[in-house]
């Protein structure tokens, strides 16, 4: 199906079926409720159909090109029918499963994925690591026909609620690295497995810890081979920096569309409003272009760090004009929409860190696109 295609198709859709698909809470809702919700519309969305366009005929997709699944997630995010930054998981996780494990795995995981019947997260980051990677220890041993995994991750999003992880390893020494890696594809009810919810500053537990006391994973449960792991991340990343975050990006224009819509009368500072336009349209220029590269089978590389420091800047300088107009409602207000701007708020300073941080992302793109060399 063609793109304007399916824009025109599916907006008459979600028009339609704008009842049933709408979030039965106020304001942003909690963790729970998104969740529910986002499981929802992926169900309706799902069988369907529209779910399954742009993902290939074998994991249960109807094919056709992946720019069809970013205006999915960009219609539904424009009508504030689901949460982005916990739905775009799935832009992460699915393309690496059915990249790397096993076809009949992928075959059979990645529909409950894409349906909304599961809930995935992704195990990388590591107390003491920091935004290096390759520094991880959580370790996988061989035994017999499967893997024993003995660790510890952090800040990993969703692993409360996940049935499956996406889960990177160390199985060569410390010393080799990046080449010592493995990626494994985990259940998260295996024996073993212990999740302690982390609490951030809006008050919401979306992060965990998660620890690995001698939990067996089989072998077919490998994603690509061993000591691949590290290739696994660096194809997993740019998806994240991609897709995702043009559905980011359509979240962050309507919350301006809002912003615009309930400011008093001559509260709002023009040049502010004018910088913050700038940075969310000139954001969304550059994702458009990526999600282009992508749609056309080039690989995407360091150059997505350039996305992401955009990114992040354009969501830090829209939720301080909110600070700055909507002070009252911020700081003190008590009803749902308050709420909702508070959280996004505090959320929003912690833009500059997920997903990687800004000052790593600034290395990447001074050393890997600008040939500045190595820090000195």
């Amino acid at each position: 199906m063609e793109l304007e295609q399916f824009r025109v198709s599916l907006d008459g859709w979600l028009d339609d079926h704008a009842d049933e698909l709408a979030a039965g809470y106020a304001g942003k809702g909690t963790l729970e409720e998104q969740i529910d919700q986002i499981a929802k519309v992926k169900r309706h969305t799902y069988d369907a159909g529209w779910m399954r366009w742009g993902w290939p005929e074998r994991v249960g997709g109807l094919g056709g090109s992946s720019l069809l699944r970013g205006y999915l997630g960009e219609a539904l995010t424009a009508r504030d029918l689901w949460e982005p930054g916990i739905a775009s998981l799935t832009e992460v996780l699915a393309p690496t499963v059915i990249d790397f494990a096993p076809p009949a795995l992928a075959a059979e995981m990645v529909p409950r994925l894409l349906r909304g019947d599961e809930t995935w997260c992704q195990g990388f980051s590591e107390p003491g690591t920091g935004s290096n990677l390759a520094a991880l220890t959580c370790r996988a041993t061989r035994v017999g026909d499967g893997w024993r995994v003995t660790g510890q991750k952090v800040w990993t999003s969703l692993a409360q609620f996940a049935q499956r992880c996406v889960l990177l390893t160390r199985t060569g020494t410390v010393e080799s690295a990046h080449k010592g890696i493995t990626a494994l594809f985990v259940d998260m009810d295996t024996p073993g497995i212990t999740v302690r919810p982390i609490q951030t500053m809006h008050g919401v537990e979306e992060f965990a810890e998660v620890f690995f006391d001698d939990v067996l994973v089989p072998s077919e449960r490998t994603l690509g081979q061993e000591g691949d792991g590290w290739s696994v991340a660096m194809e997993l990343l740019p998806y994240e920096r991609s897709t995702a975050l043009w559905h980011r990006g359509a979240y962050l224009h309507r919350r301006l569309e809002q912003l615009l819509e309930c400011a008093p009368q001559g509260a709002l500072d023009p040049v502010d409003v004018g910088e913050v336009v700038q940075m969310v349209f000139a954001f969304r220029a550059r994702s458009r272009a990526t999600q282009h590269r992508l749609a056309a089978g080039g690989r995407l590389g360091a150059e997505t760090s350039i996305d992401k420091v955009m990114l992040a800047t354009a969501e830090q300088a829209l939720f301080d004009v909110v600070a700055d107009t909507l002070f009252d409602d911020v700081t003190f207000g008590d009803d749902p929409d308050a709420e909702s701007w508070r959280t996004e708020y505090l959320y929003s300073r912690a833009a500059t860190i997920y997903g990687g941080t800004a000052e790593i992302q600034r290395n990447i793109i001074a050393r890997r696109l600008l040939d500045l060399g190595n820090d000195r």
